[in-house]
Formats: C-alpha cells, sequence, structure tokens
C-alpha cells in the first residue's frame, strides 16, 4: 500500500512586492546608519527574489481600502512597530482565507468533494488561536464535522515535510483516508525597522503564501499524475541551537538566522542525505529555498549540477521564503511537470527542508503517471 499526493494547490495575498522596492523602503527608514543602508542593499539585492506577496497593502506604498488593515507603514514612510498583539489579530483575520483559498484548489485539482475528507493536517508558525485553522478550514470547506484534525503549531520552515509525515501515517493506518494537508504563513506580519543583521536578512527573504496537499492511500482517486510518498527522515545537525530561532517577541515574533545557518547546512547536507538515501540514486531535488546562500551550499555539499535546484530557485525567485509552505509550492512544479524540462514518466524527487535547531527532514517521492502506474 502506497500512500500518494494526488494534488497540490497554492494561494498568495493579492499585494505583490518587488524586491527593489521593499529594499528602498528599509534602507530609507529613520534611524538607518550608512553601515545598515549598505547591509540592506546587498542583503537585498543578494537574496535571487524578483517578487514577494504580503497581505500588508501598506508595505508596497498602495492605499488599502480594508479600514480594519493593520498600519503598518504612515504616510511619512516610516515603518510602524505594531504590538504582537494586534500583528497576531491580523494573522487571525487574514490566514483563513488563504488556507481555505490553498486547500480549494487543491481540492478541486484532485477532483475530491469536501466530503470525502477524512482528516486535516494545518501548519503555521506565523500566528498563534484557538480554535485554529483547522477549525476554520472545516466550517469555511464545508467539511464533515466529525474530520480528524491536527495542527503542527511553530515548527519553522521545514514543517511542510513533517505534515505530509503525518498524512502519510494516518493513511498507513488507515488506508481509506483523506487527508487534507495545509500550511499557510504570513511572515511579513513581523517585518521590522532594524540594522540587526539577522533582521536584514529575514526582512530580504520572507514572504507570505499557502499551500495545500491531498494525501490518500486510496488508489481509485488517483487521476492523471501524483507523488507517492515512499519515506521520510530527520536530522538534527550537531550544531545550530542558536542560529535558527524563532521566539515570541513584544513587537512581533522574532527570528534569528544567523550567517552560520547556510556554513551549517553546508557541513551537514551530505551526512544528513548520505544516511537517508544510502546507495540509492534519484532525478531530482526539491529544497527549500531558506535563501539563495543555502541553496548554493546544497549544491556544492551534494556536488549536484547548475540546474538541479532550478525548480527551488525558480520558487524562491518569484515568491521568496514562504517558510512551512515553500516546500509544497516546489512539489507542485514537479507534480504537474512545470519544472521547465520534459517530466519523465517515472521520476524519483528526494525533497529536503531545514528548520529551527538546524533540523533538516527529508522524503524521498516518487512521481509517476496513470499510463506508468
Amino acid at each position: 500500500m502506497t500512500t500518494s499526493v494526488l494534488s497540490i494547490g497554492t494561494a498568495v495575498p493579492s499585494t505583490r512586492l518587488a524586491q527593489g522596492q521593499v529594499r528602498d523602503l528599509f534602507a530609507a527608514q529613520p534611524g538607518i546608519d550608512r553601515r545598515a543602508q549598505r547591509l540592506i542593499h546587498a542583503a537585498f539585492d543578494a537574496a535571487a527574489i524578483e517578487h514577494r506577496h504580503t497581505v500588508l497593502a501598506g508595505l508596497s506604498g498602495q492605499e488599502s481600502d480594508d479600514e480594519k488593515a493593520l498600519a503598518v507603514v504612515d504616510a511619512a514612510g516610516t515603518l510602524l512597530r505594531p504590538t504582537t498583539g494586534d500583528r497576531n489579530a491580523e494573522f487571525i483575520r487574514r490566514a483563513p482565507a488563504l488556507f481555505a483559498e490553498a486547500a480549494r484548489s487543491a481540492l478541486t485539482a484532485a477532483a475530491v468533494a469536501p466530503g470525502q475528507v477524512t482528516h486535516v493536517v494545518t501548519v503555521s508558525c506565523t500566528g498563534l488561536v484557538a480554535p485554529g485553522p483547522d477549525y476554520r478550514l472545516v466550517r469555511d470547506l464545508g467539511l464533515p464535522t466529525t474530520v480528524e484534525r491536527y495542527h503542527l503549531g511553530f515548527v519553522g520552515c521545514a514543517a511542510g515535510l513533517p505534515a505530509l509525515r503525518t498524512a502519510a501515517r494516518i493513511c498507513a493506518a488507515q488506508p481509506e483516508a483523506v487527508v487534507l494537508v495545509v500550511c499557510a504563513e504570513l511572515c511579513t506580519l513581523h517585518f521590522r525597522s532594524s540594522e540587526d543583521p539577522q533582521q536584514i536578512v529575514a526582512s530580504s527573504v520572507f514572504a507570505d503564501g499557502a499551500a495545500a496537499a491531498v494525501v490518500t492511500a486510496d488508489t481509485a482517486l488517483r487521476r492523471e499524475h501524483w507523488l507517492e510518498l515512499e519515506r521520510f527522515g530527520t536530522a538534527l545537525t550537531d550544531e545550530g541551537e542558536s542560529d535558527m530561532v524563532w521566539t515570541v517577541g513584544d513587537a512581533g515574533f522574532e527570528m534569528v538566522l544567523s550567517a552560520e545557518v547556510p556554513r551549517i547546512v553546508g557541513r551537514e547536507i551530505r551526512g544528513a542525505v548520505d544516511r537517508f538515501l544510502g546507495d540509492e540514486a534519484v532525478d531530482a531535488w526539491a529544497v527549500h529555498p531558506g535563501g539563495r546562500s543555502v541553496l548554493d551550499r546544497v549544491e556544492a555539499g551534494l556536488e549536484l549540477g547548475p540546474d538541479a535546484l532550478a525548480a527551488s530557485r525558480g520558487v524562491l525567485r518569484d515568491y521568496g521564503n514562504m517558510s512551512s509552505a515553500t516546500i509544497l509550492f516546489i512539489l507542485r512544479r514537479f507534480l504537474e511537470g512545470s519544472t521547465g524540462d520534459a517530466a519523465p514518466p517515472v521520476q524519483r524527487i528526494a525533497a529536503l527542508a531545514f528548520g529551527p535547531g538546524l533540523t533538516v527532514e527529508s522524503a524521498l517521492l516518487t512521481r509517476r503517471t496513470a499510463e506508468h502506474a
């Protein structure tokens, strides 16, 4: 019995930010000295991001017609410092729609009706509320009220793969299960003006977005193509506990993202992947783009070709780092055969994601088509 991802749906807020526009906004803030301005320009320009999306229209300089919108920029162009409570209230107000949009997209693509869903697994680290997004999805999508619900909260960028792993474990125990996995992150709610290099890096890469997957072991629900979930792995690096940290502060959630993160990934990735894959060969790589430098270190550490991480770099370029949702954006490109090259009928894919700790999450998937089942 094999559990499969039948479909992946995505959603992003309507406000689209050009990378240079956000860079100039942060560099122009009062109190930012010349050294910090140079750091801002260097970090934003080196991020390999062209556009990102946000729920905060004010970051784009646009007037919002939403009277309840969180104020983040004043008339003079100065970034404000809302309290954590106000930022979290905006998450509660704005996140459910993104969760629901991504979920509807995935259900439609899989031709699965809401009434067929038996389990929901939700993921987010950028807001906290109970009843949570798992509860709201039942209401917003008209799912059966008997749906079993699970939420992975505050796990960070790596959480998309553990969410798929949870779905696979459910399907192994209940082969008839249809699991809806939904990740949504509003990272930009926690942006702030700062001269701290770690906060500057965080502001240069993070973005908002949501992604959902329909997961089941029921072969009758398969359509033209699917991703088989073969196995998963997890590993803690020997160091990095203080280099990637996500905590709750008084003016939003605070990200520690030190310059050591790419170096730790570069040192540890070969050992982690060798332990996970052994002698098994793969055809493609889906790697969470924590940032351009992380992808560079993975590419070098695994001795991959220059185009091996094209799908990851493409998502980073077009959307930025949307934390847990990002890996599903990448896997969607493989599932739908839109990675740029003609997808083979059978393609083995290694997926990697990195989270606080420093944690390496891994998954081995196989893309199949109905003609080559």
